[in-house]
């Protein structure tokens, strides 16, 4: 956190008002000492609680002004030296008077306190709010990154000279399927995107077939890929093809719950 977010994160307000745990205080007194931006910060704080304490003072009215001098008692006498002694004579009400105003300054100052307080938690929520969405936009950022890294992958891997590619579509009654197996005719590494597939049914997962001599082989469970997916390595085939079954794969295809198709 640099100076101006602590400035800013209602600590220095805690400080003044009295509110702030002696961690806090030595953390405020610490970086008073090492930052002129803190100091300054606390002193002008203190300014504004002194102007807005005298903005709101409300007068005495003047007669309540005079019941207090008069309730004083004030008599005038004279001492051995001629001079007048004004002695002090305490009146129950005076005092009365006295131990009300300071209910009632510290009623204000309570209740200063407490939105003063209130405040710095408020500032420390949307504090620690900003940080959680910026950690949630952070990884957004980074998730997209990945997306966009797998993306140059499977792109860079399309334009290979050494890739054949098989196109896949749809059988007869699934017409608008379509699917793409990248082959590497050079390690036999074997890929596959799906174009236009609907999404597998809840349980149940697509599964490519390579075929070989006439014959069905397992190429490997088709997941769920941000570009490319990657199967098992297939040496040689005649075509290639793709079928619904339970999740985990089959042995052999269900031709029933046969998709797409294509020649090499």
């Amino acid at each position: 956190m640099n100076t101006q977010e602590y400035i800013s994160s209602g600590i220095i307000e805690a400080y003044v008002l009295g509110l702030a745990s002696a961690e806090e205080i030595a953390e405020v007194e610490k970086n008073m000492r090492e930052h002129s931006e803190v100091r300054e910060a606390v002193i002008e704080f203190e300014k504004q609680l002194e102007k807005k304490a005298l903005q709101n003072a409300v007068p005495v009215p003047s007669h309540i002004k005079k019941n207090i001098f008069d309730s004083l008692d004030f008599a005038e006498e004279n001492n051995a030296t001629g001079a007048k002694v004004i002695p002090l004579r305490r009146s129950s009400s005076a005092w009365k008077f006295l131990a009300a105003a300071s209910v009632i300054l510290f009623v204000v100052s309570a209740a200063l306190n407490v939105y003063f307080y209130s405040s710095y938690k408020n500032a420390q929520l949307s504090y620690k709010n900003l940080l959680a969405e910026q950690s949630n936009l952070q990884a957004r950022v980074d998730a997209m990154q990945t997306k966009l890294t797998v993306y140059d992958s499977s792109m860079d891997m399309m334009k290979d000279p050494r890739m054949a590619i098989i196109k896949m579509p749809g059988v007869q009654g699934k017409e608008t399927n379509i699917a793409t197996v990248y082959w590497n005719t050079a390690n036999k590494d074997v890929y596959v995107l799906e174009n236009t597939m609907p999404k597998a049914p809840k349980g149940m997962q697509y599964q490519l077939w390579a075929i070989v001599d006439g014959k069905p082989v397992d190429a490997g469970m088709v997941g769920e890929c941000e570009a490319l997916c990657k199967m098992k390595n297939i040496p040689r085939a005649e075509a290639f093809a793709i079928t619904l079954e339970k999740a985990g794969g089959s042995p052999s295809p269900n031709l029933a719950a046969l998709y797409v198709m294509g020649k090499v």
